[in-house]
């Protein structure tokens, strides 16, 4: 079965927010494209909450769904309390019969689960009064970081299910085993959930995932009539889906147990930092509501923008009267064992090796600064070696080679450059270019820099130039322009309009004293070929009226002999007029 969370990979623009954000850093890097670890991954889907452009998702099982109610199976919907949140205003009576329009044939709220869940933790305390520490089973993102994370803790978790799967037990203990359940709500661990034991849990889709269903379908929830729920109303089981609100549903007005509640893996893994505490205790039990959502269920990964918010709370609690918890069916029970994520051993050669492979050399090499995604240079090292995490997320790293290749580019490059700041204050230069101004003095005595100098001094005639770049924005490119006593190719451009500016000044001098002296030579070939053609012109012409008499003087001598000659009884005139 595919991973619930997984990564559109052309929509990744590789911010590395997802693993700043992943609690468990489930997420490996490659070529630049952040994709999900499903093996380290809890489905907590916070890193869908937070990418940017949305390149993180969850799988929408659209097609199962439809298929599923097409298979003629007998499918019910378990509705998750905090579609309060999602669908703002609608009842759940409403969503029930959308729903039933949509081909199921039962709608039921998963808070009937939650509260047979609460009512047997208050059991588990009554039978039980020494125990020192139980951790709430009702978040499968929670129980899956501590069975992985945390497996220390593992037997510290109620051996109940979560309240998804009671209410699946409720539902086909009332209409029969044979029937599909399919939850509905705003999570991605139910889907683990659900691809963990298909047999009792059918399949498990998010609100955004249904709302889409409804309008291929075009049921319009504002038009749809409302219909009876299986297993009727809900009541407190609703305050599940908020921090706090299943303890709420234990209390008994008694100071008997201590009930503590955290949200976020982060927070849970700073509750439990410490070795668990033997198993029983003279001392008042701790009950631990852990949600792996901040601010509870309401701000799970598919709700939308704003649900966890007061006007949400204040909706859960004009629906859900707390009661005291007497629901009789049990739920069941479950155990959960540790399933530690691997991790590999590296010697601190091979940590050392990676450190320096980011440039880190020595421990003030090592800022810490998190934009990687990691809490320390060195948890970035060991992410390299465990083929999480590649070099170029090290934005020291590519800003120091950066820097570097800026460096020997500006050394090295065969003409004057010049960078300038806010009103023409020189931010960087070359020796090249302290040349071409005349202040190699200076530049030298500031060990290799004009840095703070204005432009408009050293360059009073092209002033105008830095200016209009800066304020405008401008590109200006002159071509053989005087400069004390050379010529220059100047190109003035804009790197960022009203903040910086940049200049590259080539010394053309030499070429075009180069370009004269190709010209004067060109000059005396073309003079020495005009003569030449001149003079065989002459020649030429010498010769040809040399022939013209030649030829003229064996034309007269012929004639004089052949005057009075016949030919063929003709006379001579006839022939040299015939």
């Amino acid at each position: 079965m595919n991973s619930p969370v997984y990564t559109t990979p052309n929509a990744c623009q590789d911010c590395y927010k997802c693993v700043r954000h992943c609690p468990v850093k489930a997420i490996r890097i490659e070529k630049g494209i952040a994709s999900v670890i499903p093996e380290a991954c809890v489905a907590c889907g916070e890193c869908v909450k937070v990418c940017p452009v949305h390149a993180k998702k969850i799988r929408s099982d659209l097609a199962r769904l439809r298929e599923l109610l097409a298979s003629g199976a007998r499918v019910y919907a378990s509705v998750a309390p905090s579609f309060a949140g999602y669908f703002k205003g609608v009842t759940i009576e409403r969503l029930a019969g959308a729903l039933a329009e949509a081909g199921f044939e039962g709608v039921s709220e998963t808070a009937h689960g939650a509260e047979s869940v609460s009512s047997h933790v208050n059991r588990l305390f009554a039978e039980s009064p020494r125990t020192s520490v139980m951790i709430s089973s009702a978040c499968p993102a929670c129980v899956d970081f501590i069975r992985k994370y945390m497996p220390e803790w593992t037997d510290r978790i109620s051996p109940l299910p979560s309240p998804v799967r009671a209410h699946v037990k409720l539902l086909k203990a009332r209409h029969g085993d044979d029937i599909k359940v399919v939850f509905i709500g705003p999570c991605a661990a139910k889907k683990n959930e659900s691809d963990r034991a298909p047999d009792e849990l059918a399949l498990a889709v998010t609100f955004p995932s249904l709302e889409r269903f409804l309008g291929e379908l075009g049921i319009d929830l504002a038009r749809c009539p409302e219909a009876q729920l299986s297993l009727g109303p809900a009541s407190e089981g609703r305050f599940y889906s908020v921090e706090g609100g299943m303890n709420d549903t234990l209390r008994d007005g008694t100071d008997r147990v201590r009930y503590v509640s955290v949200s976020g893996l982060d927070g849970l893994r700073r509750l439990l930092s410490t070795p668990p505490p033997p198993k029983e205790s003279d001392a008042r039990p701790v009950f631990i509501e852990c949600l792996a959502c901040p601010g509870g269920c309401v701000n799970g990964p598919a709700m939308k923008p704003g649900a966890a918010n007061l006007e949400t709370l204040l909706a859960t609690d004009a629906t859900a009267p707390i009661r005291a918890s007497t629901v009789d069916s049990h739920c069941g029970g479950t155990v959960y064992r540790p399933e530690s994520v691997p991790r590999k051993g590296h010697v601190e050669i091979e940590i050392a090796e990676a450190l320096a492979r980011i440039g880190k050399f020595t421990k003030s090499d090592e800022v810490n600064c998190g934009a990687c995604g990691y809490e320390s240079c060195r948890a970035f090292a060991l992410a390299m070696l465990d083929g999480k995490a590649e070099e170029a997320m090290c934005h020291t790293y590519l800003k120091q080679n950066f820097q570097r290749t800026s460096n020997a580019l500006i050394k090295y490059i065969p003409a004057g450059v010049v960078l300038v700041g806010p009103g023409g204050a020189i931010l960087e230069c070359n020796r090249q270019f302290a040349e071409l101004v005349g202040a190699v003095g200076e530049f030298d005595a500031l060990g290799g820099s004009l840095g703070g100098m204005d432009v408009g001094v050293l360059l009073p005639e092209y002033a105008a130039l830095f200016t209009g770049a800066l304020e405008h924005g401008s590109e200006i490119e002159k071509f053989r322009q005087p400069l004390k006593d050379r010529l220059i190719n100047i190109s003035v451009f804009s790197i960022a309009k009203g903040e910086s500016a940049g200049a590259v000044l080539q010394d053309v001098t030499r070429n075009e004293f180069q370009r004269e002296q190709i010209a004067a030579k060109a000059r005396d070939v073309i003079q020495k070929n005009v003569k030449t053609v001149q003079e065989v012109a002459r020649l030429f012409g010498e010769h040809i009226a040399e022939t013209e008499i030649m030829l003229n003087e064996i034309a007269g001598s012929y004639e004089s002999k052949t005057v009075g000659v016949s030919y063929n009884g003709g006379d001579s005139d006839s022939y040299l007029n015939g």
